[in-house]
C-alpha cells in the first residue's frame, strides 16, 4: 500500500512540474504522439471517409447563401426545444462513432467533429456552437491547405471543466487518391495527455 501510495505521489508531482514547464510550449511533441498511435487510425476508419464523402456529395451544390442559412438554423436551435438539424447529426452514424471513440478514451478527448468539403458538421461527440466551421482556422488551415495539415490551438483552460485543454485540427484524406475531402478536430485534454505519457514511460 505505501509502495503505490509513494507512486501515485511521485506520478502527481512530476506531472505538475510538467504541465508547469509545458505550459508555454505548443506540445507538438506530445500531440505529434498522440496522432501517430492514437487519433490516425480511427480517422482512418470507413465510417470517417465514407461519411465525409457522403455528405461532400450531398452539399455539392450548397451555395454561400444556404451554408449561412443553415448555420443560423443551427445556432438558433441550440436555444430551441425543437433541433431537427442538430438531431439529424447527432443521429447519424458518423456521430454515434465519435461519441464512442470519446468515451473510449477515458477523458483524453473533450470533444471530436468532423468536417466536409465545404466546412459543414458531418458528425461530433458533442454539440458544437455553430454548424459551419469554413471561416475558421481549423478548417482554413487543414482542409485549406490539403493533405497532412495539422493545426495544433492554443493552450486554454477551461473553467467549467477544470481542465487544459487544447484543439488540435487535421485534413481527412481520401483513402484510394490521398486528397484532402473534408477536416477533423479534436479537443484534448492535456493533463490526461501528459499523464498517459507519463505512465507510458514510467512502465518501459
Amino acid at each position: 500500500m505505501k509502495k503505490a501510495i509513494y507512486v501515485g505521489t511521485v506520478l502527481a508531482i512530476v506531472l505538475m512540474a510538467t504541465v508547469s514547464q509545458a505550459q508555454n510550449t505548443t506540445y507538438q511533441q506530445f500531440i505529434q504522439n498522440l496522432l501517430e498511435s492514437n487519433i490516425n487510425n480511427w480517422l482512418q476508419d470507413p465510417v470517417v471517409t465514407k461519411s465525409v464523402q457522403t455528405q461532400n456529395a450531398k452539399h455539392s451544390d450548397l451555395t454561400q447563401d444556404d451554408i449561412q442559412r443553415l448555420d443560423k438554423q443551427w445556432r438558433a436551435e441550440r436555444r430551441a426545444k425543437a433541433r431537427p438539424l442538430i438531431n439529424q447529426v447527432l443521429a447519424n452514424q458518423l456521430s454515434a462513432f465519435l461519441t464512442d471513440v470519446k468515451k473510449n478514451n477515458d477523458g483524453l478527448f473533450s470533444e471530436i467533429f468532423i468536417m466536409d468539403n465545404k466546412g459543414l458538421n458531418v458528425g461530433q461527440s458533442d454539440v458544437t456552437s455553430d454548424y459551419w466551421q469554413g471561416d475558421e482556422a481549423k478548417w482554413t488551415e487543414t482542409f485549406g491547405k490539403g493533405p497532412e495539415a495539422l493545426l495544433i490551438g492554443d493552450r486554454e483552460f477551461d473553467d467549467s471543466t477544470g481542465k487544459f485543454l487544447i484543439q488540435v485540427s487535421v485534413s481527412i484524406t481520401h483513402p484510394d487518391t490521398q486528397e484532402a475531402i473534408g477536416a477533423a478536430t479534436i479537443g484534448v485534454n492535456l493533463v490526461q495527455l501528459m499523464r498517459a505519457s507519463l505512465a507510458e514511460t514510467m512502465s518501459q
